[in-house]
Formats: structure tokens, C-alpha cells, sequence
């Protein structure tokens, strides 16, 4: 889904120093050298509801300063995904959240709450699903056996305040240097760089329980292994490694180590999935790639074989056609093969709204999702394109009804809450435009300027005194959120 909001809102800087106070400083750890056994929940260093409460912080501060992919249809996959790793993980003590960010780096990084976030690199360099999933478990473990907050309690050198808001700063400088390096001076960052660095140990934790997890939840457990070899070729020769490898070191033994714990599980063979291909042939042709060199990639592929499913190829060569603006050869790709083979795929019904949008027939866009979203309203592609081809086809009543509904399930997701105020906007009902453009700042964590909005608000809601009750409340939610935070 391509969403061309013509007013769009900045995200703001949200500095963890300021707000990530997460445990009493007098907490004392009795013996500095010992480490919990697996499992065991670090609770001096960090309770369960202040590491939800943390991760919810640093979130926000990673939407306002990384280049976070916002994407449907990909943030669909990636979920899916995760949550079919989540399901045979243990000790998972809260729902799971994964993000991509637009960065080629080979890597990936989990922090507090179940935040996990992918570069768009990664999956670029992944030759299977089992690939890609294996660095999820990976990370998943980390979260799992809570590795930062018992890395935090095995550390008395650095306050828990000063730890907590630097890792928030060194995490956003994994995904956005420039951002990351000014927050994480904020708040010393040598002392981070300590806190966050995973010990041997925790790396060994990580894969043994990883490796069990991807046999557990149906993928090849050999593809961790696999994967380290890869990119330890790959990056041999190299002076400096991609960030996956300075965080996550390749040692030989590491590898043998890998392949070890493989063989104690059944070798399984995994067909080729179609939903990554199409994931990663996206990625290359919307993110990774320029427009011109995407429809070169693409065509060549396709004339030279040199693929493992042809339908991703078809399908990236269809994107990089629209980002062309050719949207009749991306049509006869979509609509003449594709979507008449698999009607119900979410990436083809995808771009299939985008073409339609493209060639201003949105009624038909409409029309062709309207089934689909009879037996799952609530879903992310779904509901937030037949939401944009509404507003397209200035049927805003509609649009709005759709994606308040999604936001009754979906309350965190900002592209649904900037669609919904485009809607308002375009209908010229600014009380409601207004208030959706304070959700977006505080997704953002910006709470001040989201209470800016609200009073915006205030202003239009005339004699409606409830709605003005509504909106008061509102504001002291807001400045409640950003005292919490500082208690911590």
C-alpha cells in the first residue's frame, strides 16, 4: 500500500535520558559475579511490568528517530512470523511486537517488552524463511531469558537510570547512527556500549534456545548454522563486519557449536516459502533498491531463471514497474497472472489497490477487497487499503468507520491514526483531525506537542461540552504518560 497523506506530522526527538528511570538505586545485588539460571526472571535489576513500561518508551523514541519501515503488508509478514516462533517459545511473558527498519546492515536487535526490529537488510541477504527465522528465535531468546536486565544486574559500575536510557540511545544508533550517537551522548555512552553488550554466555543461551525453538515451530534447525556461515564468508575479508557480526561475534566454535545442537534434532526439509520470497523481492524493489536498477534486477531475473519461486519475481517486477509509474505493465503482471492465480494474497491485493488508486479507479479497488474483508475486517492490509481507496474515492464516512474499527484492536498502529486524520481533514472536520494528530505525536512520544493538538481541538469543539470534557481528559492522559515515565 503506497499512502500519500498530504499533511504529513513529524515525529519529534524523545530523549530516553529524560524519562527511563526504571528501578530504585539502592537496589543491592548480593553476589555481582553470579548469573541467574535459564529462565529465571531478573526482577531485581527490572520487574516485568517496568521492562513493558521501558520498552513502550524506548518504542517511541525509535519511531521518532529511525527509519522504521512503515509498510502493511510487510509488518503482516514479519508478525506472522514472529508470532509462530513466539508460540513455541518459553518463558514468553508478554505479547511480542516486531518492526523492520529501513537499513541494508545485516542485523537485528531485541530490548525490553518483546521489541524486536529487522533491518531490511537482512532478509535481503536470507535464502530461505528458515534463515530469517532463525535470527528471530535468536533475538526472541534474548528477550526470553531477559539477557539486558540481567546484564544490568550482574553491573553496578552505572546507575539502573543511566543504563536503561543509554540503551535506548544505543539501540536507536543501531538502526539510525546519526540519531542514535546524539542520544546515547546524552547519556555517556561508554557505559551503555557495557550494559548492552551480550556476554558469551548469553550468546550461547541465545542460540542453544533459539535452535530448539526453530525445530520446535517446524523450520530447518540448521539454518542458524547455515546463516553464520554465510555471512562469515561473506564478510571475511572485510575490515570492519556488518553490525550483526560486531554485536553477535562468529567464532568457529560458535559455528560447530551451531551445528552441533542442530544435529539433536530430525533434519527437515522446508519448501520454499512463497511469502518470503514476495516479502524480500518487496524490500528489494521498494526499499533497497533505486527505481531504474529495481526494474533492471527484476527483468533480468526473470529472462535468466535466476530465481527460486517465479512468482516472486513477477511480483517484484510489478513494483518496480509501479515505482516507474508504468501501472499498465505492472497491471497485466497483477491482474493478467498473479492475483487470477491466487486471489486471496495479501501482496498481490496490495498492489493491486495501489494500481487501481494509480489509474484513479478506486471504486474498483473498493470493490475487489469488500469480499475479503467480510471474513477478517480487522486485518492490517486489508482494512487499511480499502480505507485508502476510500478516501481516494472521497467516501470519508467510510473510510473513517473502517479504520476506527481497526483502532479498537490496532491502538498503537501511527499509519492508521494519519490516515484517519487525512480523512477528517479532507472532509473538513479539524475537531476530529486534531485529535488523531495528538495520537500520532504520542505514539511518538512527542507529548507535548500532542497536548498542542489537542488544545487545537478544544478550540473547535464549540458548545459541546462533552467532547471538551473529553479532550481535558485526554491532556491530562498525556501529561500523566510523560510524569510517569520520569518516576519510573
Amino acid at each position: 500500500m503506497v499512502i500519500r497523506l498530504k499533511h504529513g506530522v513529524s515525529a519529534l526527538l524523545f530523549l530516553c535520558a529524560a524519562s527511563l528511570s526504571v528501578v530504585a538505586q539502592d537496589s543491592v545485588i548480593k553476589n555481582k559475579n553470579a548469573l541467574p539460571e535459564i529462565g529465571v526472571v531478573a526482577s531485581d535489576a527490572m520487574p516485568l511490568d517496568k521492562e513493558i513500561l521501558v520498552g513502550d518508551a524506548v518504542m517511541r523514541q525509535m519511531r521518532g528517530q529511525t527509519p522504521i519501515v512503515r509498510d502493511p503488508v510487510l509488518d503482516e509478514y514479519l508478525q506472522d512470523l514472529g508470532n509462530r516462533l513466539v508460540a513455541h517459545a518459553e518463558g514468553a511473558k508478554f505479547p511480542f511486537s516486531f518492526f523492520w527498519v529501513n537499513n541494508d546492515a545485516i542485523n537485528a536487535f531485541a530490548f525490553f517488552g518483546g521489541h524486536i526490529g529487522v533491518h531490511t537488510g537482512l532478509i535481503r541477504r536470507a535464502e530461505n524463511e528458515s534463515e530469517l527465522a532463525s535470527v528471530l528465535a535468536h533475538e526472541i531468546s534474548h528477550v526470553t531469558q531477559r539477557h539486558i536486565a540481567r546484564s544490568m544486574q550482574a553491573q553496578q559500575r552505572s546507575t539502573p537510570l543511566a543504563i536503561a536510557s543509554m540503551i535506548g540511545g544505543l539501540l536507536v544508533a543501531i538502526a539510525n547512527p546519526q540519531a542514535g550517537m546524539a542520544a546515547m551522548q546524552a547519556g555517556q555512552a561508554a557505559s551503555a556500549q557495557m550494559q548492552i553488550d551480550y556476554t558469551r554466555s548469553n550468546e550461547q543461551e541465545a542460540d542453544r534456545i533459539g535452535i530448539a525453538m526453530l525445530a520446535r515451530a517446524g523450520y530447518d534447525p540448521y539454518a542458524a548454522a547455515t546463516f553464520f556461515s554465510t555471512m562469515a564468508e561473506e564478510y571475511r575479508m572485510y575490515s570492519r563486519p556488518p553490525a550483526r557480526l560486531l554485536t553477535h561475534p562468529l567464532t568457529e566454535s560458535r559455528v560447530a557449536d551451531a551445528r552441533s545442537r542442530a544435529a539433536d534434532y530430525p533434519k527437515r526439509y522446508t519448501p520454499p516459502s512463497l511469502a518470503f520470497h514476495l516479502a524480500k523481492a518487496r524490500i528489494k524493489a521498494r526499499y533497497a533498491f533505486d527505481a531504474g536498477y529495481a526494474l533492471e534486477h527484476f527483468t533480468a531475473q526473470i529472462e535468466s531463471g535466476d530465481y527460486t519461486i517465479k512468482r516472486g519475481a513477477q511480483y517484484g517486477l510489478a513494483l518496480a514497474h509501479m515505482r516507474n509509474e508504468n501501472y499498465d505493465k505492472a497491471a497485466e503482471i497483477i491482474f493478467g497472472s498473479l492475483l487470477k492465480d491466487d486471489p486471496d494474497n495479501l501482496f498481490y491485493l496490495d498492489a493491486a489497490t495501489d494500481i487501481s488508486i494509480a489509474l484513479d479507479k478506486p471504486a474498483e479497488a473498493i470493490e475487489r477487497l469488500a469480499p475479503h474483508l467480510q471474513n477478517t475486517p480487522r486485518n492490517v492490509v486489508l482494512a487499511l487499503n480499502q480505507a485508502n481507496a476510500m478516501i481516494a474515492a472521497e467516501r470519508f464516512d467510510e473510510a473513517v468507520a473502517i479504520l476506527k474499527d481497526f483502532l479498537l484492536v490496532n491502538d498503537e498502529y501511527q499509519i492508521a491514526y494519519e490516515m484517519l486524520a487525512d480523512a477528517y481533514r479532507e472532509s473538513n472536520q479539524f475537531l476530529d483531525m486534531h485529535q488523531n494528530k495528538a495520537e500520532v505525536y504520542a505514539l511518538y512520544g512527542a507529548y507535548s506537542r500532542a497536548v498542542d493538538e489537542l488544545q487545537f481541538a478544544y478550540t473547535f469543539a464549540g458548545d459541546n461540552h462533552l467532547t471538551k470534557q473529553r479532550i481535558r481528559a485526554r491532556i491530562k492522559q498525556f501529561r500523566d504518560q510523560q510524569e510517569r515515565l520520569k518516576r519510573l
